[in-house]
């Protein structure tokens, strides 16, 4: 026996119902074309995922209901679609006033679910409801929904299928399991799943536990696309009874892909397409952050991108994932020297516009630090220090924002999560900007970036990558003047921050308790910076900002 099956990696915009609707009748109708018998969707497919408190407005959520009848109504017929949704259950008839007041009810008392349905032949035939609700990370989905417990199996041309819906295959039992001990042969599970360092694996082990204990197929169809401060990569499979991928979606790109399954040999052909490459760990991190840029500008509806460069590593690599994602004519760079600026720095800045093809402008800011501290006057110690040093940086990011309005586009910021982990960036200067491309990247990754991006040909100045960090605001100054080698500064993050360990666990580990007690306590300082940042993409196992919630005002130094 055997079922031709699709998944359809699509990319929302989160609101966009009208638009993702279409998205996935093409999609439909294109599967249905190549004789697909089954085709699946990602997790909120229409409504695209994270809602948010979007799933709080009547109008909202009837638009979604209104977008999923039509879908049923127009998809083609002979291939069935499992679509990801919002459903809500308001009693009452159809007088506008009654139908609010029913929408409001259903908000009120939650009666959401995350659901996808069965549509075939024109009808909405069956809808499963995700039963396990992720409330940690960058979930926050009790907020919003109810879960059920009742699994769903359907006849898709003479085989079983199974719905789940993501959360629902990140546990041994529950169910997936259930799904195939009612007879489902082949598992259909829409998902949101996030990016990050590892997903990979992690997704395949919870897939090949299934399907080696059921003997069942998976269709891991998930959502690809930047929205805010997270990155879906898609990376959709079919995982085999045997725990192999049999056929898989693109990394990081729309994509449909085809598969034919044998259900007597246990195995997944792709059809008309040739298996994507595998994985390279640090350039997979690039095209994460290359279309977690490109969505957010373009689906804010920008064009263009303004860029401080100052012949560092953070803004060469930055300015290079901006080329990358919307195209050298679409960034402009700013050098913006001040009398401690090196000549080499300057260079570099305009070494990387020419490498990468954007254009540059250089606007000395000494004139206005003389203004600045001519106003500020006797205010000012004789003594220059921090507020001449962080004057610099704010003049910086006045004029970027000043261009930023002028011209139109979005400023990127450079920081990366080393620096924002210890408070080593200037509010309202350096950290000025609308989104930061590597605010989740240690700056140990950094330079592994830009290296790979030279692969090739030398993209970033290598003078760029090797000379040693610094911000350039006094004479002399390098980064390691306050901050311990950035090998052992992200070793001591990763292990307070990604892994949440404790000081006595990291000294036990072998680290100086002197230095990881000093690590902590910037970490903890610098909330209220990190609380006033752009958004930047999630690529590690926890990011600051909505992962990692801290009070600001917080006595808690364990």
């Amino acid at each position: 026996m055997s079922l031709r099956v699709a998944i359809a990696q699509c990319n929302p915009v989160v609101g966009d119902i009208a638009g993702n609707t279409e998205d996935v009748l093409d999609a439909w109708r294109l599967a249905a074309e190549q004789g697909a018998e089954l085709v699946v969707f990602s997790e909120l497919a229409l409504t695209g995922y994270p809602p948010e408190d979007l799933l709080l407005k009547p109008d909202f959520l009837e638009a979604g209901h209104a977008a999923l009848r039509a879908l049923a109504a127009e998809g083609p017929h002979g291939c069935v679609a499992v679509v990801g949704h919002v459903e809500s259950h308001p009693e009452a008839d159809d007088e506008p006033e009654e139908q609010d007041a029913a929408w409001d009810t259903a908000i009120s008392a939650r009666n959401l679910h995350n659901a996808a349905s069965v549509l075939r032949d024109g009808a909405i035939e069956a809808t499963y409801r995700k039963l396990r609700l992720p409330n940690y990370g960058v979930f926050d989905e009790a907020r919003y929904f109810t879960s059920e417990d009742q699994p769903l199996v359907v006849d898709v041309a003479g085989v079983a299928v199974g719905v789940v819906i993501c959360e629902d295959m990140w546990a041994f039992e529950g169910p997936v399991h259930d799904s195939a001990l009612a007879g489902a042969q082949v598992i259909a599970a829409p998902n949101a799943s996030p990016y990050h360092r590892g997903k990979r694996a992690t997704r395949e082990h919870w897939a090949g536990r299934h399907t080696k204990r059921d003997g069942t197929f998976v269709l891991y169809a998930n959502q690809v696309g930047g929205q805010d401060e997270v990155v879906f990569d898609g990376d959709s499979f079919v995982m085999q009874p045997d725990g192999e991928v049999g056929a898989r979606a693109a990394f990081c790109a729309e994509d449909l892909v085809i598969a034919d399954l044998d259900l007597d040999a246990g195995t997944a052909t792709p059809v008309g397409s040739s298996q994507p490459p595998a994985l390279d760990p640090v350039g997979a991190v690039w095209d994460a952050l290359v279309l977690a840029t490109r969505d957010y500008v373009r689906k804010n509806s920008f064009r263009d991108v303004w860029i401080a460069v100052s012949g560092g590593i953070d803004s060469a690599v930055t300015a290079a994932i901006a080329v990358d994602a919307i195209g050298a004519e679409n960034v402009t760079g700013v050098a913006l020297p001040s009398p401690h600026s090196s000549d080499h720095s300057i260079d570099d800045a305009h070494a990387l516009a020419a490498n990468m093809g954007f254009a540059i402008h250089e606007l000395a800011i000494e004139p206005a630090m003389v203004a600045m501290e001519q106003v500020l006057g006797d205010l000012l110690t004789p003594e220059p220090g921090i507020a001449e040093e962080n004057l610099q940086s704010r003049i910086r990011g006045t004029l970027m924002m000043a261009l930023s309005n002028e011209r139109g586009g979005l400023v990127l910021t450079t920081g990366n999560k080393s620096e924002y982990a210890v408070g080593y960036a200037t509010l309202y200067g350096d950290m000025n900007g609308a989104f930061g491309p590597l605010k989740d990247v240690p700056k140990t990754l950094v330079w592994e970036l830009a290296r790979w991006r030279n692969r090739d040909e030398e993209a970033i100045p290598w003078s760029s990558i090797t000379k040693p960090p610094s911000a350039e605001l006094r004479p002399g100054q390098l980064d390691q003047d306050s901050l311990p080698e950035y090998e052992l500064l992200d070793a001591i993050i990763e292990g307070l921050i990604d892994d949440d360990r404790s000081i006595d666990e990291l000294v036990e580990d072998g680290f100086d308790e002197a230095v990881v007690r000093d690590i902590r306590r910037k970490i903890d300082r610098a909330e209220f910076k990190r609380r006033q940042s752009a958004p930047g993409p999630k690529v590690t196992k926890r990011a600051f900002g909505r992962e990692r919630r801290v009070p600001i005002t917080n006595g808690w130094r364990g």
